[in-house]
């Protein structure tokens, strides 16, 4: 390769100034509605990349690409990008942007200018999610895409702290719930890091950590999804309750609910942060088969 085809495929991440330019250029002001928060460190944007195990021959859907930080990371290991962005004005930037700070990584880019809560289907099928996730719609999103995309095998998101500890809880931590339960119907999940506030532009007011949910398969039963995580919403409405009567609406009465339990294993007295997904779905399936 002569060294001007090697300055062609060269990918040079966005700067701070890099990223405020294209921001006042686009007029852009990132905004609370939207979750955003751009990551203006090149080092952080490597971090998570490295971290994602990020190769060549993957396929990456990114959701909420913003102006491209993170992007361009992801282009830098050779991978072709799903990148999916709900702005319009970013979306319409973006290839722009990637052939400006990276030519030769403008044929492996394709941008949905969509809303993630609405995807069922891509152009290509992913094998990774990598992404920094907007904080409100962090959980919906996730569940969304590993129901909708079962082509993907491993998942790191960069979310609020917070949330991440509760993807990543398993049954019996106070942090254990409704994100945790359903996150483990499609897979297992851990905290793979922390991330600092100072690396994110306008600067959040909570700390950010990644996740990371390798794909496994659910639970053997003969209850759906939908059965198993309305058992799952139930049990953690009333958390303070025990499952007979925080199921009681659920199946029916808290005789009934007592009756699933008991044909499913499951000891009414306990609260349903005991309970890991093979017990919700086993208690659902007796439900199911009055």
């Amino acid at each position: 390769m002569t060294s001007a085809e090697s300055a062609g495929n060269a990918v040079h991440l966005l700067t701070p100034g890099r990223i405020r330019e294209l921001a006042a250029r686009l007029e852009v002001r990132p905004t609370k509605t939207l979750g955003q928060n751009f990551v203006i460190d090149p080092g952080t944007v490597r971090r998570i990349v490295r971290t994602a195990g990020v190769e060549a021959s993957h396929t990456v859907v990114e959701v909420g690409p913003g102006l491209g930080s993170l992007t361009l990371g992801l282009l830098e290991t050779g991978a072709h990008v799903i990148a999916v962005e709900i702005d319009p004005v970013l979306a319409g930037a973006l290839e722009e942007t990637v052939v400006a700070q990276a030519p030769g990584a403008a044929s492996r880019l394709t941008v949905i200018a969509a809303d993630a809560m609405e995807i069922t289907e891509l152009p290509a099928a992913p094998d990774r999610l990598v992404a920094n996730l907007p904080y409100n719609v962090a959980v919906p999103v996730l569940l969304q895409l590993l129901q909708h995309l079962p082509s993907l095998r491993e998942v790191l998101v960069m979310v609020q702290a917070e949330v991440a500890d509760r993807i990543a809880a398993g049954p019996g931590s106070r942090t254990y719930g409704v994100p945790s339960a359903k996150a483990a119907w499609y897979a297992s999940a851990s905290r793979a890091g922390s991330i600092g506030r100072s690396v994110f532009w306008p600067v959040p007011n909570v700390d950010s950590a990644l996740v990371r949910l390798v794909r496994r398969d659910p639970p053997v039963t003969t209850a759906t999804r939908a059965d198993v995580f309305a058992c799952i919403d139930a049990a953690f409405s009333q958390r303070r309750k025990t499952l007979r009567s925080a199921l009681a609406g659920w199946a029916g009465s808290a005789d009934l609910a007592e009756q699933a339990l008991r044909a499913a294993g499951v000891d009414p007295t306990l609260r349903g942060e005991r309970l890991d997904i093979t017990q919700f779905a086993a208690v659902a399936a007796a439900r199911t088969a009055r």
